[in-house]
């Protein structure tokens, strides 16, 4: 076997292994390979088609590939980034609130999600106050029928900022820092709600021996 055919078999082998591929890096860094190795099979056998469909694969695959990395390491930095909505501020519609105004209901039809820019604002079944630079009704674009889980009421004239769902939906598919800062939005929500209501237990636990103290005093 000469030393062309070992490299022609050896590009066979990684076409075929690359076939196997369920990943795409892996997938991409073979297909480098084989496309390598066929390049220099066909320039030593005077195949000029396959030199010139392996010139033109041979950097499609590379910057395919450092373009998958940079989105990785991109991934990695926003998993590990604060949650500033400064980046998604131009995507966003501008509306201004008059006090007592609901901006959304507890059962409504969720369609947006606000950032407040200014004024007050409470979750009305939490008794919880907002005030400039929160994020407010990303639940309701995770509830199973896109309802909103709390009312919210403007308790001081303001402004928020205002984003659809729809927009919402692709920056998350389009731009995978997005996707990483919606999931920890959420997830950073969903331990707080879990902090206060095991809170409230504690509390009410600690309320039990006195309200039976007084029950019975009051039976005695």
């Amino acid at each position: 076997m000469t030393w062309v055919e070992a490299i022609g078999w050896f590009g066979a082998a990684l076409a075929i292994t690359g076939s196997a591929m369920k990943t795409i890096i892996p997938l991409r860094c073979i297909g480098i390979g084989a496309n390598i190795c066929s390049l220099i099979v066909s320039a030593f056998l005077g195949n000029i088609p396959g030199v010139v469909a392996n010139l033109i694969l041979l950097p499609i695959n590379s910057v395919r590939l450092y373009q998958m990395l940079g989105l990785i390491k991109r991934v990695k930095e926003a998993s590990k980034s604060d949650l500033s909505m400064e980046w998604l501020k131009p995507f966003m519609t501008r509306r201004k609130t008059k006090a007592g105004e609901v901006l959304f209901a507890k059962g409504d039809v969720a369609t947006c999600m606000f950032y407040t820019i200014s004024g007050r604002y409470r979750l009305k079944e939490m008794g919880i106050e907002l005030v400039q630079g929160h994020v407010v009704g990303e639940m309701g674009f995770l509830s199973p029928n896109n309802t909103r889980t709390q009312t919210l009421e403007c308790i001081e004239a303001g402004e928020v900022l205002s984003i659809s769902y729809d927009e919402v939906r692709q920056l998350y598919f389009q731009n995978p820092q997005f996707g990483f800062y919606f999931l920890r939005l959420a997830s950073e929500r969903l331990f707080n709600n879990m902090e206060k209501m095991e809170d409230e237990i504690v509390r009410l636990r600690t309320a039990l021996p006195e309200v039976a103290t007084v029950r019975k005093a009051a039976s005695a």
